[in-house]
């Protein structure tokens, strides 16, 4: 999950000590190999690119196989510190994990392969996971793509329109896998499954329990319970088939060579739930972008990820007409919403900036998400 930082600031996520964390994965590390393996994490890296929500480290590490000199390069995300103001009020990382493993046996949908799980959390504080590193360029967060100066932007109509088609048809066959349901039921707790009739019902009242834990914390936003009440008002009829959602489908989220798809991440928002989900993600994910680039005079990458091509596309991919994506856009803008009020406490809690006596004022997406109530948006 990310929260773009228009000016592309640095932007600060945990307080935990890199070399006692570079320390503590070795020794687990050597705990998870073969006696005699002696591994060595020589040092921890991150990317400033995408992600606000886990934490994520990559490191080299090399141990003793066989006899030989074995280095393989890791990635390890990690449920950040409840002390560090967290996106989400729990970070389910077997569910992450075991969704990754299921989408990497099931599909074709390129997902690192998953190694170990811990969740004992006396190690480093709170739960994690190790995957196998991809090597490919995700589209920048931070600063946006949209404001130019990286690959993606750069990029031919020609070549985003094929990056585009990729990521739609990873949406695709995602949502072909048969018996979700049942494959993937782990994806909503028990309490979760009492609160919603259907899928939808699961899926927004995890949402609104999110916020009421934001609330809790001492931020309420005006502007997002306009925005519940909004989708109460605007409830589909009919929310069609539940498929496996990927949930934070963005192609900040995916990483690319040649413009197509090596490596689909991050997968805490993943839930079984309408198609269409994935489609308002997707597709909002871009359009907060390239409001931000208008905000500050930029032509952004106005070609890119449209709402009528990528509804398009997916219906003539899968026979699905997309339906209701007025109330899945909106429904997007509402989560973005509650991500930039957990990530601008994040910052008022590091010190970087002070809270501001109107918590909407927190919101990047504040005057889209207006309009998006008021039915002005797309048009």
């Amino acid at each position: 999950m990310t929260g773009p930082q228009p000016g592309g600031a640095e932007i600060r996520r945990t307080s935990r000590d890199r070399e006692v964390l570079r320390l503590a994965l070795q020794d687990w590390l050597a705990k998870q190999l073969p006696a005699g393996a002696d591994p060595r994490i020589p040092a921890l890296s991150s990317s400033a690119a995408t992600g606000m929500s886990s934490e994520t480290v990559l490191f080299p590490a090399t141990w003793t196989d066989g006899g030989e000199q074995r280095t393989e390069d890791l990635v390890c995300r990690i449920a950040p510190h409840p002390g560090d103001v967290p996106v989400f009020a729990s970070y389910d990382m077997r569910g992450q994990f075991e969704a990754i493993r299921l989408v990497g046996e099931l599909t074709s949908v390129p997902v690192p392969n998953v190694r170990w799980l811990e969740e004992d959390t006396s190690l480093i504080g709170t739960p994690f996971f190790l995957m196998d590193r991809i090597e490919g360029a995700a589209p920048p967060d931070n600063p946006p793509y949209t404001f130019g100066d990286n690959w993606l932007a750069d990029a031919s109509a020609e070549q985003r329109q094929a990056m585009q088609r990729a990521v739609v048809d990873v949406l695709a066959e995602l949502h072909d896998i048969p018996d979700a349901e049942r494959r993937f039921g782990f994806l909503f707790t028990p309490a979760e499954m009492a609160a919603g009739a259907t899928p939808l019902h699961r899926k927004v009242a995890r949402t609104r329990a999110w916020y009421d834990w934001t609330v809790a914390s001492g931020v309420r936003s005006p502007l997002v319970e306009r925005g519940f009440a909004w989708l109460e008002e605007h409830w589909p009829t009919d929310p069609g088939p539940t498929v496996l959602s990927w949930g934070d489908s963005r192609v900040g989220n995916v990483l690319f060579q040649d413009f197509q798809p090596v490596a689909v991440l991050d997968w805490e928002m993943a839930a079984v739930c309408p198609r269409e989900i994935d489609l308002g993600w997707l597709i909002y994910a871009h359009s907060i972008f390239q409001d931000m680039s208008s905000v500050f005079e930029l032509p952004g990458v106005p070609d890119f990820l449209r709402r009528d091509e990528v509804a398009g596309y997916y219906e003539a991919r899968t026979g699905h007409t997309p339906r209701d994506l007025d109330f899945y856009t909106a429904y997007s803008a509402l989560q973005y919403a509650i991500v930039f009020l957990r990530t601008g406490s994040r910052s008022v809690h590091f010190g970087e900036m002070p809270m501001p006596d109107d918590p909407d004022e927190l919101l990047f997406n504040r005057e889209p998400l207006e309009r998006m109530l008021a039915g002005t948006y797309w048009s």
